[in-house]
């Protein structure tokens, strides 16, 4: 089935590039993109039309770290370091997705947000409990997210009530990949919580596995002060945190770490070299007081990184927020080096939050010819002054004041999902 979308469409090929089509069409085969036209093709004169007239269509956003038992604590315990944080509210909310009627609940909430906020991809964090995190990968897939989940493993340094044995975790493991199999579009992703929640020896058998079943890996790293001193502490034999992954063998192309806030030279040129991608956290980094992530360095280093919303630690699920809050935290960053770093643009955001995540998923930049179409349609009507702003000044106000009702329509996988 041939389909037609006409708008102003709007995306970043690289880097702080923006590519407009004022007035265009883009043209849909059985919901793949065929092209993006300044003028319709006649031989497409026929076809069936969506005409958003003013509005404009952008790809849809990806969030590459997201705790989704974390969801029923947003704006919790923002006045808390990361390990009170954990030790107070997040160990005791996630422990509750042990029933799978609260899980099933829960997560069909969460999907349907992502998608009215136009998050159709995701990397994310489950639980440790494998039924709940089966119950996530269905409601996500059935509300038109795609992506991966993991199920999370903790053998050690977790509160009694919500933790599991090496054998336990080995086991469920196994039991959820296995069960993975009947997923089409949300697929799995081993996710050990982070080196103080996991044995050494959990941590190889993880490594074995991702080896054996060629699987991406998702963590985190180098986000707080006092948990690189914890890590330090339970591998003196590593010199960086980063270490105690590698030597685990999940330390490689297709692993995301989460935050990096402190990551040195070394261990940033590590993630270059092995092709790990740093997943960008800054409005949590912000509320937990964690600190402010040299991105502009990770770049310019040629560090790949991509946007997460971490939720809960971050209290917006609204990736265009996110941006907001990466544009800001450059500019803090900028004035903590004596204006000797530039902060990001707001198309740099943008491609961060939007074509660099979605290249993880193997996705070409913008509304890649052949691929299914993930794009989000905002409309601005309750802006003043629309019709006076340039079409890239539209873009920016976009990002800055956009809302999820301002989003009026999103597709998913080449399908309209709002």
């Amino acid at each position: 089935m041939i389909q037609v979308l006409h708008g102003n469409f709007l995306y970043t090929p690289s880097l702080g590039t923006l590519e407009t089509v004022p007035d265009g069409y883009l043209v849909l085969q059985d919901g793949r993109t065929v092209g993006i036209f300044s003028e319709l093709p006649e031989r497409f004169s026929d076809a069936e039309r969506t005409d958003f007239k003013n509005a404009l269509i952008l790809p849809a956003f990806t969030d590459l770290h997201l705790h989704a038992p974390q969801y029923p604590m947003l704006g919790m315990g923002m006045d808390l370091p990361l390990l009170d944080w954990l030790e107070r509210y997040t160990f005791r909310t996630e422990a509750r997705f042990g029933d799978p009627d609260y899980a099933r609940r829960i997560y069909r909430e969460l999907a349907q947000k992502l998608i009215e906020n136009g998050t159709t991809r995701v990397a994310m964090f489950s639980s440790l409990h494998t039924d709940a995190t089966l119950i996530l990968m269905e409601e996500l897939e059935n509300a038109g997210v795609s992506g991966y989940v993991g199920k999370v493993s903790m053998d050690r340094n977790s509160p009694d009530y919500y933790t599991e044995s090496t054998e336990q975790s080995k086991r469920e493991t196994l039991r959820w990949l296995k069960e993975c199999e009947r997923f089409r579009t949300v697929r799995p992703i081993l996710t050990p919580r982070f080196t103080p929640s996991c044995s050494d020896g959990l941590m190889r058998w993880l490594g074995d596995v991702a080896r054996e079943y060629d699987l991406p890996v998702q963590s985190h790293l180098s986000e707080n002060h006092s948990e690189i001193a914890w890590v330090k502490e339970l591998a003196p034999s590593c010199e960086r945190y980063w270490e105690t992954y590698a030597r685990a063998g999940l330390w490689k192309p297709k692993t995301l770490m989460a935050h990096c806030v402190y990551s040195d030279e070394i261990e940033r040129k590590a993630m270059r070299d092995y092709g790990v991608t740093a997943i960008h956290c800054a409005d949590s980094n912000i509320n937990i007081a964690s600190g402010t992530a040299p991105v502009r360095q990770m770049l310019e280093e040629g560090v790949h990184v991509a946007l997460g919303s971490d939720i809960a630690g971050g209290a917006q699920i609204n990736m265009l927020e996110v941006m907001q809050m990466t544009i800001r935290a450059s500019k803090f960053k900028r004035m903590e080096s004596g204006w000797k770093t530039d902060f990001l643009s707001v198309a740099e955001a943008f491609y961060l939050g939007t074509t660099a995540g979605s290249s993880y998923f193997g996705a070409k930049p913008g509304f890649g010819e052949g691929e299914p179409l993930h794009a989000v349609v905002i409309e601005e009507g309750r802006l003043p002054d629309a019709d006076r702003l340039t079409l890239r000044e539209r873009f920016e106000r976009a990002v800055y004041l956009s809302k999820p009702q301002d989003i009026v329509a999103v597709y998913a996988e080449g399908k309209r999902v709002k």
